[in-house]
């Protein structure tokens, strides 16, 4: 029942202390598996406080309210829950700040979320212009910034709320790619925040610690007098991989500064590396941020992404632990050699990639909805041998959590988030963090911030880079052009194609062009090429890679149901696919049993087990279902104009969402480099 802003007056003065955040996990399984990791870190890092976000339009609601009442009510953290205000009824803020109260919660980190779209949550005499149902007064017109939530939670909760607020060290952006961005330019929305109400202030993610700096001193010595003594929190994200890196700081804008980039340019194709040196790294951040004085307890808040180990060596080297009882100096936990070369484990078919995250090839461009051309599967990590149990959850003992008092302490539990260990390793298997070709099981799985759905662009963004479609021909140009290189990005994939697409362009602008299917992921085959290999290699020298042959793609259902599908069942063909299929509605079909796990990339080094690094499977599709389906929503949320044209667009977008399958077919034959495609063809 703590509020933030008075844990940290009661620390001494010239006090340290961090907080951490997390994000509800994707499926039921990660959810149960980011329990036994928050008790494990709740004991070993003991941070002051945690958040946990709330994703854009309330699309997280109730799984972010879940998770915060764990957090609060089950581990006894003080708890802030991340709430934001745009696009979604106002009744569903009023629910959340309630059951907040209901929970012991006391803080609100109040954000504005995704530019509002007034025009689809106004309310006509109770009815939303989407066609939803709404109740009268039921709307969100007064929620177009920040600072009308806090002044929404101030005016109806008074001061039992502790409310946090947003600020950009290097400036804030709607856009994309902005023209403008300086911190200069949001200096009055921050001081009409606090002014409003609000009790601390936490910053986006940032590297360039100057530019930290030099944001702190702009507020402190601001002529308005609102920063004076307001707790002031930096953001820092562990560097968990090269490409994660790059898609966060080009979501996020954030500025990488030319020494960070050269010390990370040279083992970018090495993750284990790449998470040594992003340790490194931020704790240098952090020592050169306590070395300024502050106005009060220097604090710390860390964007986990969900995972442990390179936040538990960044903690500990910087000392930001707290001790476990006053005047104590525990004797450090963990092994400052950060063995990273001890692997990690992986349930029955390997440390799976991330979409988006984590792999080993500095060539592959890596994002959380796989990009058209298939690139290439994420997260090629070299790991110890996995896990017998083929169980759909983590136990006890496989995840670390001590079950004996013994293994209760806090020296030994921090070694286990650092990864020490046999138990340590099977803690932290999913340490590189895994996405929309992983593991379903991992807290980390398909997601980096834990934002929900979301194109990740503006609105005005979306229309230059996508236009208005008023057909499914134009539509189907809009993913030849991504798979030819010259469109950017697509709502399902948020990156440029990487080197693997030139192997397979013509097969997928076939598929796109002749059949009307629009391909959202794909990989070629691989028949053992080396390691080292300019395109498709991964891992150590001297190993080789093999990959099968997939692609996931967009069709109508007729198509589906009357061409594709009876060719993948023929008997001339059914021995040689495996295939997931859903739609909308939540309909599912597949060729495989549930529990089938399909390995599509693996590679063969000197001295280590066969690796699988790269998986399709029932539960993982499911999930990515939802979340695909979800994202053809967010588009026709684009068109929610007044114009003929908006609502042609609208309406061909929801038609596409209602009347289309989602099917991943792959294709065994991994010696046949054409097999795949021509089995697709010939339907």
């Amino acid at each position: 029942m703590e509020k933030i802003t008075d844990k940290i007056a009661a620390l001494p003065k010239d006090g340290t202390y961090f907080s951490l955040e997390f994000f509800p996990p994707k499926t039921q399984m990660g959810f149960s598996n980011l329990q036994a990791r928050l008790e494990r870190m709740s004991r070993a890092l003991r941070p002051l406080f945690v958040t946990v976000t709330w994703g854009a339009g309330g699309s997280t609601s109730s799984k972010s309210l879940e998770l915060a009442e764990i957090c609060q009510r089950q581990l006894g953290l003080t708890t802030c829950l991340h709430l934001t205000c745009t696009n979604m009824r106002r009744k569903l803020i009023d629910e959340a700040l309630e059951e907040a109260k209901a929970l012991g919660i006391r803080n609100i980190l109040a954000l504005r979320g995704d530019p509002p779209r007034s025009e689809e949550y106004r309310l006509n005499d109770g009815a939303l212009e989407d066609g939803g149902e709404g109740e009268e007064g039921d709307s969100n017109e007064e929620f177009t910034w920040a600072i009308d939530l806090v002044r929404y939670i101030r005016r109806v909760y008074g001061d039992y709320f502790c409310i946090g607020v947003a600020a950009y060290p290097e400036g804030h952006a709607d856009e994309s790619y902005p023209e403008v961005q300086d911190p200069l330019h949001d200096l009055p929305y921050l001081v009409h925040k606090v002014q409003a109400g609000a009790d601390f202030i936490m910053t986006q993610l940032f590297f360039d610690v100057n530019a930290y700096t030099s944001f702190e001193k702009l507020l402190r010595e601001h002529e308005s007098g609102a920063f004076k003594d307001i707790p002031i929190i930096p953001g820092l994200m562990p560097i968990q991989s090269y490409q994660i890196l790059k898609r966060t700081t080009k979501l996020s804008h954030a500025k990488l500064p030319p020494d960070i980039l050269d010390r990370l340019e040279g083992i970018k194709g090495d993750d284990e590396a790449v998470k040594r040196v992003g340790v490194d790294i931020i704790s240098e951040i952090v020592e050169d941020i306590k070395a300024v004085k502050a106005a009060g307890p220097r604090g710390f808040h860390f964007y986990t992404l969900n995972l442990e180990k390179a936040l538990a060596f960044i903690l500990e080297r910087t000392k930001l632990i707290r001790p476990s009882t006053p005047g104590s100096n525990d004797d450090s936990a963990i092994d400052d050699s950060f063995p990273f070369s001890k692997g990690t484990r992986a349930h029955t078919n390997g440390v799976n990639n991330v979409d988006g995250t984590g792999k080993s090839h500095p060539r592959k461009d890596f994002d959380r909805r796989r990009l058209s051309s298939t690139t290439s599967p994420h997260n090629r990590i070299i790991v110890d041998p996995p896990p017998s149990s083929h169980n759909s959850t983590i136990s006890a003992s496989e995840a670390g959590h001590p079950t004996s008092p013994t293994l209760a302490s806090r020296a030994t539990t921090l070694a286990i988030s650092s990864g020490e260990g046999s138990l340590g390793r099977e803690a932290t298997w999913d340490d590189f963090p895994n996405g929309r070709f992983g593991d379903a099981r991992s807290p980390a799985y398909g997601e980096i911030d834990g934002y929900g759905t979301s194109l990740h662009v503006s609105i005005s963004y979306a229309r230059q880079l996508w236009g208005a479609p008023s057909t499914r021909q134009e539509i189907g140009k809009l993913f030849v052009r991504h798979v030819q290189g010259d469109l950017e990005s697509l709502p399902w994939s948020e990156g440029d194609v990487n080197a693997e697409t030139a192997v397979i362009r013509k097969e997928l602008v076939a598929l796109i062009d002749q059949r009307g299917w629009w391909t959202v992921a794909s990989q070629p085959s691989v028949d053992g090429v080396l390691s080292s290999d300019p395109i498709f290699g991964w891992g150590p020298a001297g190993g080789f890679i093999f990959q099968k042959s997939f692609v996931e793609l967009f069709l109508p259902a007729r198509e589906w149901k009357s061409r594709l599908r009876p060719h993948l069942e023929s008997a001339a063909v059914s021995a040689e696919v495996s295939w997931y299929a859903g739609n909308a509605a939540g309909e599912f079909e597949s060729s495989e049993a549930a529990e089938a796990v399909n390995a599509v990339t693996w590679g063969a080094f000197p001295g280590k087990e066969i690796v699988t690094p790269t998986i399709v499977e029932e539960v993982s599709f499911r999930a990515w279902m939802e979340e695909a389906f979800a994202i053809w929503a967010e588009w026709e949320r684009v068109y929610y104009g007044r114009g003929l044209g908006d609502e042609e667009t609208r309406r061909l977008l929801r038609e596409c969402r209602e009347g289309c399958w989602l099917v991943n077919v792959i294709c065994h034959g991994y010696r046949e480099a054409g097999r795949l495609w021509e089995i697709l063809m010939e339907a």
